[in-house]
């Protein structure tokens, strides 16, 4: 009986100006969320104006992902403006059915998010 390919998921950070951008890629789950988490903390140490958490290259959001984008925006509080990049089935759809888009600013394009955070 073979192992199944371990469950992975990357974060790069970058920045734009005073915001700083975590592009997440692969599958954000119970397993990998606290990878996500600990990029979002190490990203906030900065003292950015903004964090994006860039979820366009995500194939699979469980709801432990989103579970770390509500306490960030609750942890980040009014000191740094936070959004996500979400389109498509896989992060859009999702985090608008159980309604985190309500908590959390949502965005299709990383550029609309960045516009957004620095108006």
């Amino acid at each position: 009986m073979t192992q199944p390919n371990p469950v992975s998921c990357s974060v790069e950070e970058r920045r734009t100006d005073e915001i700083s951008v975590l592009a997440v890629s692969g599958t954000v789950d119970m397993l990998t969320a606290p990878k996500l988490e600990e990029a979002i903390r190490a990203a906030a140490k900065s003292s950015p104006a903004g964090i994006v958490v860039d979820l366009g290259a995500v194939e699979f959001l469980a709801s432990a992902g989103m579970g770390v984008l509500v306490a960030a925006k609750q942890d980040l509080g009014e000191a740094v403006r936070f959004a996500v990049v979400a389109d498509g089935p896989a992060t859009s759809r999702p985090l608008k059915l159980v309604g985190i888009d309500e908590v959390v600013d949502l965005y299709p394009t990383l550029d609309e998010a960045l516009t957004a955070l620095t108006t």
